[in-house]
């Protein structure tokens, strides 16, 4: 039976009147009809009342004491984790020619708190990220010799030539989930950014091109914010903290002669971490002197665009506003194959879901030891927390440490609850105590987090434009915020706790793997599975003192493709179990093999007015018997690793559903190899799980074939083999 703590006393407000009514005649015998009303009855239902308040107090004793010994175990409750995100700021006014600046950590207060990461310079400028795209001939309308027409039209006859398109990425600075690779669409393997002034006047661009390079002052920080698109890997790759691209940066300079010259940009700083993850790259713009005037008009110069040129625009519109060209060159020193970008723009400022409180006094020392003080905040930024202590010379800053009772003698130190919001201070022996009667600050706080950061695109609209020297500054949220989570509450800690007391955050044993790999930070989780000897790659086990983790994400619902980890999810989970996994642990996290797999049903309705509901539902429990997910599976925890599916288990799940009076026949179809047959029962390896690719009922026998359901393979039509040309100019 489950532990509960006992109850003092269990009886109720009924029970205590009860009891008191019993005793009438053996104390006042007179007392013949208590009945409701009676001035003697309505004092026991007072006394009754108050009993049974004292009781209920009582009885939390218990609970107390029991959440007493779990703040004994030093396992406070998880603050919430804080939402994170880019925005991309511009000049409201277009007649405007001056950069404006946005200090760090300004606010955001709708409809979330945020905090800007990072400072950044608004330039008076917009962006448009284009590529040299391979362009394919196939199904164009080009007469034979096209090729040679276009090498005699600049001159190059006899010599191979790589013609292309002017294609324009992320449309009015629109997000792409699944990225453009710019290094496989396109020539060279770059990007390019056109930064556009607001008008195409010449005197405009020109104060423009002076803000853009400083001018007589100091150089200014240009700041880029990129978005890698990261593909879902595939099963058995490996998952470890992801490879960092070399990239570099370069404006288009003035060139004495017909070959173009670039000057190469200082990056200040990578937010990227090299290509691995969204940030922000800020680079040091040059002088006047090494920024060119572009010529992007092909009747100005014939020869715009050719070669080792930025891309020639043939929008005479966008070609008048040009005012520089950046080059962005990923895998400097390296040869990279592939990167998808999401999204790439100026101007662009990290944000965070925080928000800075400022100074404010907490109260005085007692002089007592392990005093405790509040901070007015919950969901603390540990990072950013600064304390400080009143002695006789004046405001002292204590050190935060994990916990206090761990400290030195009279070591001016405290420790935090980030979750509470509450710091703790130490005895005199093991830590400082605060003086009686002194003062104890926070010299800075920042709080916040929860799910309620996690937004889409375009929400955020507006930013505080006083800290701009109130010039209206425009504001675009290109990508969703991510990695918001309310704080924990008390039945997960607890829940929490036992676990933590078994492998005290060492993953030893399979449980220990699978209950830390549920705990990685910022990461929803639906399912884990621990693979022990099992290695992903060679996919065959007894592999002495390896481990395989395979980690699910939540999906709600059941409809769509099954779920799949992508690469950031596998790097995450490796990261945070690569710090805990025993010494001579050989680790691999992966996401799981899918077998495709197709089902038809044929059932005998019960009403045939409900007909079309009762097929949809059929449809639907075939979906949830296979879902690898909650509530899938025969026990609701998703369909078992490599567990067969037969048509005999589709046919029973399609017969529990309500309205079908029997099933006719029940057929399964396996797309392994991408050849689809009929099978009696699919066989799966045990690391392997069903995909349902398509699932038809029908009233009456079912369709014995998989006409229908599924796209057959080859289907899509041939490739087309492009060569890249440069559209003609009309």
């Amino acid at each position: 039976m489950p532990i509960r703590p006992p109850a003092l006393d269990d009886r109720s407000f009924d029970d205590l009147v009860a009891e008191m009514l019993r005793r009438i005649p053996a104390h006042t015998p007179e007392w013949t009809n208590p009945v409701a009303g009676d001035p003697g009855r309505t004092m026991i239902d007072l006394f009754a009342w108050l009993a049974d308040t004292i009781l209920y107090r009582a009885n939390l004793i218990p609970e107390r004491q029991r959440l007493a010994f779990l703040r004994l175990l030093g396992a406070p409750m998880l603050a919430a984790r804080p939402a994170r995100g880019l925005l991309a700021a511009s000049l409201a006014k277009p007649e405007i020619t001056t950069a404006a600046a946005l200090p760090r950590r300004t606010r955001i207060a709708k409809p979330v708190p945020f905090e800007t990461e990072q400072e950044v310079t608004v330039m008076p400028v917009t962006s448009l990220c284009v590529i040299k795209r391979r362009f394919a001939l196939s199904g164009e309308p080009r007469p034979a010799g096209f090729l040679d027409e276009v090498a005699a039209a600049y001159q190059l006859a006899g010599a191979p030539i790589s013609a292309y398109i002017t294609t324009p990425l992320f449309a009015e600075g629109g997000f792409d989930p699944d990225g453009r690779d710019i290094v496989a669409e396109s020539i060279d393997g770059r990007l390019w950014i056109a930064l556009l002034a607001a008008k195409p006047d010449a005197a405009h661009i020109a104060q423009v091109r002076a803000a853009l390079t400083g001018g007589a002052g100091p150089r200014p920080i240009l700041n880029l914010g990129l978005v890698p698109a990261f593909r879902p890997p595939e099963f058995g790759d490996e998952a470890a903290v992801r490879r960092r691209i070399d990239h570099s940066w370069h404006v288009e300079a003035p060139s004495s002669d017909a070959d173009p010259r670039y000057v190469p940009l200082e990056m200040i700083s990578d937010g990227t971490a090299g290509l691995s993850r969204t940030g922000v790259v800020r680079l040091a713009m040059p002088g006047a002197d090494d920024v060119a005037v572009p010529r992007a008009d092909v009747l100005a110069d014939p020869d715009a665009g050719v070669g080792e040129r930025p891309p020639r625009l043939d929008d005479p519109a966008l070609a008048a506003r040009l005012v520089a060209w950046l080059r962005f060159t990923p895998g400097a020193g390296r040869r990279v194959e592939s990167l998808r970008l999401a999204w790439c723009g100026i101007n662009a400022v990290g944000i965070e879901q925080r928000e800075s409180l400022g100074r404010r006094s907490l109260g005085r020392g007692t002089g007592a030891s392990g005093l405790e003080l509040s901070l007015g905040a919950s969901s603390v930024d540990a990072a950013s927390l600064e304390v400080e202590v009143e002695d006789e010379s004046g405001m002292r800053r204590w050190r935060q440490v994990p916990d206090v009772g761990a400290a030195g003698f009279d070591e001016p130190v405290y420790s935090l609850d980030p979750e509470a919001g509450v710091i703790r201070f130490g005895d005199g022996m093991r830590g400082r105590v605060p003086a009686a009667g002194f003062a104890v600050d926070a010299a800075r706080i920042r709080a916040g987090g929860g799910l309620a950061g996690n937004l889409p695109p375009g929400t955020i609209r507006e930013i505080d434009k006083s800290v701009a020297g109130n010039v209206d500054i425009k504001v675009l949220q290109p990508v969703p915020t991510l990695g918001g989570a309310d704080a924990e509450d008390l039945a997960a800690c607890e829940r929490r706790i036992p676990q933590l007391l078994r492998h005290r955050d060492r993953a030893v044993t399979a449980e220990d793997f699978r209950d830390l790999a549920r705990r990685a930070p910022g990461l929803d989780i639906a399912r884990v599975e621990v693979l022990p000897r099992f290695r992903p790659r060679q996919r065959r086990f007894d592999a002495p003192g390896v481990v395989s983790v395979m980690v699910l994400p939540a999906r709600p619902g059941t409809e769509g493709p099954a779920p799949r980890a992508d690469r950031p999810m596998l790097e995450g989970v490796h990261q945070w179990l690569d710090e805990r996994r025993p010494v001579g642990t050989e680790l691999h996290v992966c996401g799981c093999e899918y077998v495709p797999v197709a089902a038809s049903v044929g059932v005998e309705i019960i009403d045939p007015d409900e007909r079309d509901a009762v097929l949809r539902a059929v449809r639907a429990s075939v979906r949830r018997w296979l879902w690898p997910l909650p509530p899938g599976g025969l026990r609701g925890e998703g369909w078992p690793l490599g567990r067969a599916v037969s048509a005999r288990e589709i046919e029973a799940a399609a017969a529990r559903t309500p309205g079908v009076a029997s099933v006719i026949s029940a057929f399964v179809f396996s797309g392994r190899g991408g050849l689809w047959r009929r099978t009696e029962e699919l066989t799966l390896e045990a690391w392997q799980l069903p995909e349902l690719i398509g699932v038809t009922a029908a009233e009456g026998e079912a369709p014995p074939s998989v006409d229908g359901l599924v796209s057959k393979p080859g289907s899509s039509g041939p490739v087309a083999v492009g060569v890249p040309v440069v559209p003609e100019v009309c």
